[in-house]
């Protein structure tokens, strides 16, 4: 069965204060998107790579890919006004792909292991998403601010990337959300109102999301830990 990773590296990075894209920050000497791509690249479940991002970005994803041995990149495309426009665009270049691992381009510290974990339960189950067991405790507010509830923190998951899903499932869940006119931020939310189930895969918590300036210095950390483990 083919699967071809749609990475999402269309996002803005205003919360990071800088002008270039946050897949451009350099991590310990190299590009987040490049930490990324290698992943996919050195993941044995993938076997192919398309990225949607900025118009601006493209020449410079492209060059990057190729300085660095990325070979299973087949397409670079721009992505859209929204995320799930962006997948969209992604997703059209996932030709003959019987899965598809759509992934935040901004989580460089996602591993080629957790990628093959997520993609054979995918296989397995039709749908399937990395995630982590919730450490804080969670609270529920009103719009004042105000605590309304405290949910059992057993059945809490922070849902992380990348999400699997067979190619024509999710298709169809795209249909039915421009059909509903609804514009998720997540994909599994897309086949979950399609009322499809989505198997949660644990990953690490080393997996996150590059949104704040603090987040450089903790993904550094991580990776230098990596290197000295090796």
């Amino acid at each position: 069965m083919k699967t071809t990773a749609v990475i999402v590296a269309a996002g803005s990075s205003t919360r990071m204060g800088g002008q270039i894209s946050k897949q451009f920050i350099s991590l310990n000497g190299t590009p987040a998107i490049v930490h990324t791509l290698r992943a996919f690249q050195q993941a044995q479940s993938i076997d192919s790579i398309a990225v949607v991002c900025r118009k601006t970005d493209i020449s410079d994803i492209e060059r990057l890919s190729g300085e660095n041995g990325i070979t299973k990149l087949t397409a670079v495309a721009e992505g859209g006004s929204t995320r799930q426009q962006s997948v969209k665009n992604g997703v059209a270049l996932a030709q003959g792909a019987d899965f598809i691992a759509i992934h935040d381009g901004a989580r460089p510290l996602v591993t080629p292991q957790d990628i093959d974990k997520v993609v054979a339960d995918a296989q397995k189950h039709g749908a399937a998403a990395l995630g982590v067991k919730v450490k804080d405790t969670i609270k529920v507010v009103d719009n004042n601010g105000f605590i309304l509830s405290t949910p059992n923190r057993s059945s809490l998951i922070a849902i992380y990337t990348p999400q699997v899903f067979k190619t024509d499932m999710y298709m169809q869940a795209m249909k039915k959300a421009e059909e509903d006119n609804k514009d998720y931020t997540d994909d599994c939310q897309l086949v979950e109102a399609l009322g499809k189930r989505v198997l949660v895969t644990v990953g690490s918590a080393e997996n996150i999301k590059l949104t704040t300036p603090e987040d450089i210095a903790v993904a550094e950390s991580f990776l230098k830990r990596r290197g000295n483990l090796e």
